[in-house]
């Protein structure tokens, strides 16, 4: 394969071989701890002086947190991010933020200002209500959502900065209620450093940022230092070693999803605009990696979309890497009809799904599984990255099949409420006492019975 060249991967839905390059191409997707940078192997050997598997370098790192504290961040941010981080230094002081803000243009405030207006529009109207029944007399049910207390939230850093992850993360847990959020991000100029992010941070209140990455990041959030207390969720995107790390600590702290690389599935049909299909693929391919992905039961439309990305690739700022990532995680599927191209796109599960046909809410109807998707030829999948109002963080990797993009919801710990009456419980004990009966639990059984008889 000629890596200067767009050689995208084609396949055939008719061909036996099918089940089979699918299966490959999910697992391309799928967040198992393969898909990890030369630079990245160079640095785990440096470090640890061995060839770690990403898993065994993020279980070391965790365990170290767990038993070392502090010293054991500064450890890692030292020798991974190769920065003199003290403890004195963890935190982005007050007055650097304020800063940022105070130089930030008035366009990108007003920007912000706007997007915030959609992300609150949409995720306080979606907020889970506290739900009181009375099915009977004497007997009171109730479903209560209360805030989480805490809420971490990793913000990437290495390679590009993202404001837009700040607004997607922070934006819902403050809909929820969420009192206290520390967000952590790589120790860079992307990242805990970068104005544009610090300025967003003191626009939305923020006061806690830590200069802090990677899987060092994930684990001082998850069991707590003296410098950055520990947190009940941890949310937000990252590298590999950030999602394995979340996947370590999950059971001590909550965590939104086990991100692989970002991917989207455009469907595409001859009403399809060439380019407007070929910017959405090459959109997510710049994420490097990112996986694109065309599916089409018009084998035309597969070349005039190749076509168009070949002559966009030019004049992209990132136009090598988004160019590698195509050749590596991107696809383009020639299917019998349109049912079988929702049956390929269910079977794919992607994060961003869009539906760029003549008539997508038809398509929409037959397919089961996306985390979000995209309607028409006016709605590119940058709307929801953005501006729209919807988290941008996704599943990925197969996981829209049972999970779900972060929500104001995610941010509310759900309890239920009992309460009967003398009568009311009278009414019910004969049910209870019986299956207490068959488990052989008989306090059970007396802690209802003696309520009867009192």
């Amino acid at each position: 394969m000629n890596s200067n060249s767009l050689c995208i991967e084609r396949l055939d839905a008719s061909r036996a071989s099918f089940p089979a390059d699918i299966a490959k191409l999910r697992k391309k997707l799928s967040p198992d701890g393969s898909v990890v940078s030369e630079r990245g192997r160079q640095l785990t050997l440096s470090v640890f002086g061995e060839a770690l598997t990403p898993q065994s370098v993020v279980e070391r790192i965790c365990n170290d947190v767990r038993v070392k504290g502090t010293s054991a961040v500064l450890q890692y941010a030292r020798a991974l991010d190769n920065k003199d981080t003290t403890a004195d230094t963890l935190r982005v002081p007050t007055k650097l933020m304020e800063q940022a803000h105070a130089n930030a243009s008035p366009e990108f405030l007003e920007t912000i200002r706007r997007i915030r207006a959609n992300i609150v529009g949409f995720q306080s109207a979606i907020l889970h209500k506290n739900i009181v029944t009375r099915p009977s007399p004497g007997v009171v049910l109730e479903q209560r959502y209360t805030p989480l207390h805490r809420v971490g939230i990793c913000v990437p850093g290495g390679a590009a900065a993202y404001p837009s992850t700040v607004l997607m993360t922070a934006i819902p847990a403050q809909c929820a209620g969420v009192k206290q959020i520390a967000i952590v991000a790589p120790p860079t100029s992307l990242g805990a450093y970068n104005p544009d992010v610090l300025a967003v941070c003191c626009e939305l209140g923020i006061q806690e940022i830590y200069a802090v990455g990677g899987a060092q990041a994930v684990a001082a959030m998850a069991y707590g230092i003296p410098e950055i207390p520990g947190v009940d969720k941890i949310v937000g995107p990252g590298n590999l070693f950030v999602a394995l790390a979340k996947r370590f600590v999950y059971g001590t702290v909550d965590i939104d999803s086990i991100a692989g690389p970002s991917e989207v599935v455009v469907i595409a049909d001859e009403t399809t605009n060439a380019d407007f299909a070929a910017s959405d693929m090459l959109a997510q391919a710049e994420h490097s990696p990112g996986a694109s992905i065309l599916v089409s039961w018009d084998n035309r439309v597969l070349d005039r979309v190749e076509q168009a990305m070949a002559r966009q690739l030019m004049g992209l700022e990132r136009a090598e890497l988004t160019l590698a990532s195509l050749n590596d995680f991107g696809a383009m599927i020639l299917c019998r009809d349109e049912a079988e191209a929702c049956e390929v796109t269910s079977l794919i599960a992607p994060e961003h799904l869009q539906i760029a046909v003549e008539e997508p809410r038809r398509l929409l109807a037959k397919i089961r599984n996306a985390g979000a998707t995209f309607l028409g030829h006016y709605s590119p999948v940058a709307l929801g990255d953005y501006a729209a109002g919807p988290s941008h963080v996704l599943p990925t990797g197969g996981t829209a099949r049972w999970a779900a993009g972060l929500s104001s919801n995610h941010f509310l710990r759900s309890s239920s409420v009992i309460e009967f009456d003398q009568s009311a419980l009278q009414d019910i004990a004969s049910d209870i006492a019986l299956l207490a009966d068959k488990e052989g639990l008989t306090a059970h059984k007396n802690s209802v019975v003696m309520r009867g008889k009192a």
